[in-house]
């Protein structure tokens, strides 16, 4: 097993409430310079679900913008999508996934029910159990198993049918369509089901997600506490990073938002004054009275 002791110990301490201090673009290069091939075949994974989100952003619209932070470029999107609707895709150039569902979009866009997203996040999620990586397989099984018991207690709590909402089948899903329990009977095998129901009764959507993450924060710290310096290490690192880099994101979104639903009051409230109407000089009153 390789160590990559100067590698991690040289990339700065994060928290989950501490701001982006190091790049995707920066560690890409750490991972590159530093990585065994065998390592590197297992990071894959990692950038592979940004690959997924950007080829179904380019199904949608090819001239959308993709997450840079990715396996492929543009140039290998465009070879996939074009190869798998010539029906004449390799499979060993791309995950035959993808390429399944690049051919089978036109056909599935239009169906009743069936979200893009969704389909192609059980679908790599799927494909994630072929990793050779014990924790890094867990790790994405943990993610698997987390949405359908959250989607399920919620559907639950709405009133909804479970079975409408929940993807894929193992042993987890089984007990959610099998029992009806509050807890689906899952808290006696699995532990983190009772955090899980205190985290669906939280009524503000912003720290029910911060919960959530801090809850996977924690996880990637039990399973990597005594290896820091391993690949599973640097793989736990880099979701960690991906959940500041949301989060980031998210207050800029949200920032943004505010600073607009300011405007919009400001206008429904302002008026005005007389001496500060002006006329532009293309002959139009510059400001008016709000309506």
């Amino acid at each position: 097993m390789a160590n990559y002791y100067c590698m991690m110990a040289g990339l700065p301490d994060i928290t989950l409430d501490s701001p982006m201090s190091v790049s995707f673009s920066d560690i890409r290069e750490e991972l590159e310079m530093n990585l065994s091939d065998d390592d590197k075949k297992l990071i894959f994974y990692f950038f592979l679900e940004n690959d997924c989100k950007n080829l179904v952003r380019l199904l949608k619209n090819p001239d959308a913008e993709i997450n840079p932070n990715c396996n492929y470029t543009m140039e290998q999107y465009t070879d996939l999508i074009t190869s798998a609707r010539e029906m004449n895709f390799n499979v060993h150039r791309y995950p035959t996934f993808m390429s399944v569902f690049a051919r089978n979009y036109n056909y599935n866009k239009d169906v009743k029910g069936w979200y893009a997203e969704d389909a192609m996040q059980y679908e790599f999620l799927q494909y994630t159990t072929q990793c050779p990586n014990k924790m890094i397989r867990e790790w994405y099984d943990l993610n698997y198993n987390i949405n359908n018991v959250l989607t399920a207690m919620i559907a639950r709590k709405e009133g909804w049918n479970v079975a409408d909402f929940i993807q894929g089948e193992n042993d987890v899903t089984d007990m959610i369509l099998n029992n009806n329990t509050k807890d689906f009977n899952l808290s006696f095998e699995y532990d983190y089901v009772k955090d899980l129901m205190q985290i669906v009764d939280c009524d503000d959507p912003v720290q029910k997600e911060k919960k959530i993450d801090a809850f996977k924060w924690a996880w990637l710290d039990e399973r990597t506490f005594f290896d820091v310096f391993s690949i599973e290490a640097v793989f736990a690192y880099l979701c960690k990073m991906q959940m500041l880099y949301r989060w980031e994101r998210l207050d800029q979104e949200k920032g943004r938002e505010t600073f607009k639903q300011i405007i919009e009051n400001l206008r429904g409230e302002a008026r005005v004054p007389e001496e500060f109407r002006m006329r532009s000089p293309y002959g139009k009153q510059q400001v008016t009275e709000a309506k």
